[in-house]
Parts: structure tokens; C-alpha cells; sequence
């Protein structure tokens, strides 16, 4: 799990031991204390392993950012809920109080919930992302730039380099627009399991809906993975390398030539298909 996570009720930052002094003191935890014993010994882990695991089901957030994003330190110590309405504070109120409404109590944005002002955590948060929307329960990915009746396919969403691995990394994502109304008003649990959103989707990223339903990172065709990459943009030069596969050991900072270097010839040390730098 990050380190850092929004409580979605209270609105508030926690860091880990936080998030358990929240668990010990729930409802959950004092139901799970008083049923514990009367499972049966044999399944008795596995069960509190699935009770604490629900409890700590955590939400990511997909966006662009924009104006008047809060930050970490601008959040410390109060919550979301109670600050002042700028865009950016709006927009992670609407993240949050949406995933409580759909039962999540943790959320996490990209905008605060890493310090950015240290190195070591930045780093580790980078080779983690794919990991953490991997294991969500739930992305939300809002689009500020499509109206509510209309189409996804031109937001600049999909221009994005860092937006690829979080379309392709969650099991399940859900699409709001500008009004946070869902995608064409499609009532779902998963849009990835709606045939007409894959098919837009496919559409949008020219990416088949087989790598969007079930990716699995890899050396299979490198060259088209390189390929749906080809044409977004980072605002850091070699973000493009980072936002990829995760295959690199991260060293932020770097020229962006030298990250894209280490990265192919990564790629082709271990596939052996030179044909990819065609791309």
C-alpha cells in the first residue's frame, strides 16, 4: 500500500501508523475482536487476513492536474473537507467524497499524498506506481476536459505519458466527466467490462482490448508497447522512459536521453528484438 493515504470519511492525511490507530479504533476491528475466536481454527487467519484486507481497500486517483493543486504540506494536520474551495482543492473533495460513496475509506491522490520535497520517497513512489493501481481496489479516472454528454475519446487524458500505466494497470476503473457524473451515465461497477467503453477506449489509445482488460507488464511485443507510448507527453523529459514498464531501476533526475537509452536496451538485452526500435 503508499504510505500516505486519504481517510475518506474525516478527509484528513494518514501515514501507516495512522491508518492502523483508525483500524483499532473502527467498528471493524471491535466486530472482528468479538468473532475471531468462534471461526473455525482451520480458516480462522484466512478470515481475519480477508476482514483487515477489506478494510483497507484504497481508491487511486487518474487526473491531469491543474490549477491550484493542493500539495502535501497543504494538507498536513487538516482536513480536505475544511479548506478553502480552490479548483484543486474541489476536485480531490469530489475524489474522495466519491469513493466513500462507493464504500472505499482510503484514497490516493498523486497531488499530496507524496512528499515531493524528498528524494527517496518521490523515488520509491515512482517505482511503485504501477504496483499500487495494480492492487486498488478501484481507480477513478476524472476528466476534466470532457462535458457530460460527451465523448472521451479527444481528452487530453489519453495525450498524457503517465496516464498510460494507469489505464493499463487497474482491474477496475470508472470514468466521470467534468460534472463527476459517470461516463455516459453508465451505472458500473467496472468500465472495463462495458463492451462499448472498451471499444471507444481501443479506439482512443489504439491499444487492443485484450491489453486493456488483462496486462500483464513484459517483453511480449515490445515494439507495439513502445508504440502506445510514441505519442504522449511528460512534463519531465525522461518520464516518458519511467511511465513504462517499470523495468528500470528509477534514478530520477537523469537526462532524459540516458533514461530512454538504459530502457531500450533493457528491453532488448532481455527480448532480443532489435525490430522495436522501430517505433
Amino acid at each position: 500500500m503508499p504510505t500516505r493515504l486519504l481517510h475518506t470519511q474525516t478527509g484528513t492525511l494518514c501515514n501507516r501508523d495512522e491508518q492502523i490507530s483508525k483500524f483499532t479504533g473502527s467498528q471493524q476491528y471491535n466486530r472482528l475482536l468479538s468473532l475471531a475466536m468462534s471461526y473455525d481454527p482451520v480458516e480462522r487467519v484466512g478470515r481475519i487476513h480477508a476482514d483487515v484486507s477489506r478494510y483497507f481497500l484504497f481508491v487511486m486517483f487518474s487526473h491531469r492536474w491543474g490549477k491550484g493543486e493542493p500539495l502535501l504540506h497543504d494538507i498536513q494536520g487538516r482536513s480536505i473537507y475544511d479548506m478553502t474551495r480552490s479548483d484543486g482543492v474541489k476536485k480531490l473533495q469530489k475524489f474522495c467524497l466519491t469513493a466513500f460513496k462507493r464504500g472505499y475509506l482510503w484514497a490516493w491522490s498523486d497531488t499530496c499524498c507524496i512528499d515531493k520535497d524528498s528524494s527517496a520517497e518521490l523515488q520509491e513512489a515512482i517505482g511503485s506506481m504501477f504496483g499500487w493501481y495494480r492492487r486498488s481496489a478501484l481507480t477513478i479516472v476524472y476528466l476534466a476536459d470532457v462535458p457530460e454528454a460527451g465523448s472521451f475519446t479527444t481528452s487530453q487524458w489519453f495525450g498524457r505519458g503517465w496516464t498510460l500505466q494507469e489505464l493499463l494497470a487497474p482491474r477496475t476503473i470508472l470514468f466521470y466527466t467534468r460534472t463527476w457524473s459517470l461516463y455516459k451515465n453508465i451505472e458500473s461497477s467496472n468500465h472495463k467490462t462495458d463492451a462499448a467503453i472498451l471499444e471507444e477506449l481501443a479506439g482512443a489509445t489504439r491499444i487492443e482490448s485484450r491489453f486493456l482488460t488483462d496486462f500483464t507488464p513484459g517483453m511480449d511485443d515490445a515494439r507495439s508497447r513502445l508504440r502506445w507510448a510514441s505519442s504522449r507527453r511528460t512534463t519531465r523529459p525522461e518520464d516518458v522512459a519511467y511511465s513504462l514498464f517499470g523495468i528500470l531501476p528509477v534514478l530520477y533526475g537523469e537526462s532524459a536521453e540516458f533514461a530512454l537509452g538504459r530502457l531500450l536496451g533493457e528491453v532488448i538485452s532481455q527480448s532480443g528484438d532489435i525490430s522495436m526500435l522501430d517505433w
